[in-house]
């Protein structure tokens, strides 16, 4: 970013130069003005994005998060070259193919490298995707600016929502061999283990719905377990007893 007697000449304002950074805007007002102008400066900053904001606006719709035919189509053929891919591995594994990496069990090292392909799979379609986008999307200006919102975002909107995993692993096996009733025993192909392969503008079927909210109620429980962590040593801390026997 280049600024010139006060007129931007090259650039975007946006989090890392208007942040609490080192060499930031603010930093560098600071350093060669003084603390008063800097005071100013935010100041009269805020006044012209509320101003701009209050004509203007910004909002995001289904418009921003279509991609175009192209897109979709290389989207689509790396989700199907990692299908392909995983049901390789699982074919070597059963033919007893496959060799333990060091420090890994036969286990470890299926699943270390079905997460590769998975992984990488959603990172080439959210790739796609993020290059698709035109620099005046509603969801690339977000990110870019550092508002709100990742890279990570666009491509779960777009391309795919990915693996969803519990306790640092793919769906386990909730029921008798398979992870839900209506799958086939020993199945462990992503859809069967948690990969929604759906966008969210696509929409989840209803299996990846149910792995989408086991992700998410994994991440709630250790928020209320930090709180009560919290609590808890509040209580000790302050002399009251937070177990009391009866």
């Amino acid at each position: 970013m280049y600024v010139e007697n006060g007129v931007l000449i090259s650039g975007i304002l946006c989090k890392k130069s208007l942040g609490a950074s080192a060499g930031g805007l603010l930093h560098t007002v600071h350093q060669e003005r003084g603390n008063e102008v800097c005071r100013q400066f935010y100041g009269n900053l805020q006044t012209v994005i509320n101003n701009w904001l209050m004509y203007n606006g910004h909002s995001v719709g289904i418009g921003d998060a279509i991609a175009d035919t192209a897109t979709r189509e290389s989207i689509q053929h790396h989700l199907d070259e990692a299908t392909r891919s995983v049901k390789r591995i699982i074919e070597d594994a059963q033919n007893d193919r496959i060799k333990a990496d060091p420090g890994k069990t036969l286990r470890q090292t299926f699943e270390a490298q079905v997460n590769a392909k998975l992984n990488k799979a959603r990172e080439d379609a959210g790739g796609d995707a993020e290059r698709s986008l035109s620099v005046h999307n509603n969801f690339t200006a977000m990110t870019m600016s550092g508002s709100k919102g990742s890279i990570l975002n666009i491509s779960q909107i777009v391309a795919c929502v990915g693996q969803q995993n519990v306790e640092g692993q793919r769906i386990p096996f909730g029921f008798r061999y398979r992870s839900l009733p209506h799958y086939l025993k020993d199945d462990y192909s992503p859809l069967s283990k948690g990969f929604v392969f759906n966008s969210y503008l696509m929409g989840l079927h209803p299996a990846e719905f149910f792995f989408h909210a086991m992700g998410g109620r994994e991440g709630l429980i250790d928020t209320v377990r930090l709180l009560i962590t919290f609590f808890y040593m509040f209580c000790v801390s302050n002399g009251a007893s937070v177990w009391r026997r009866r």
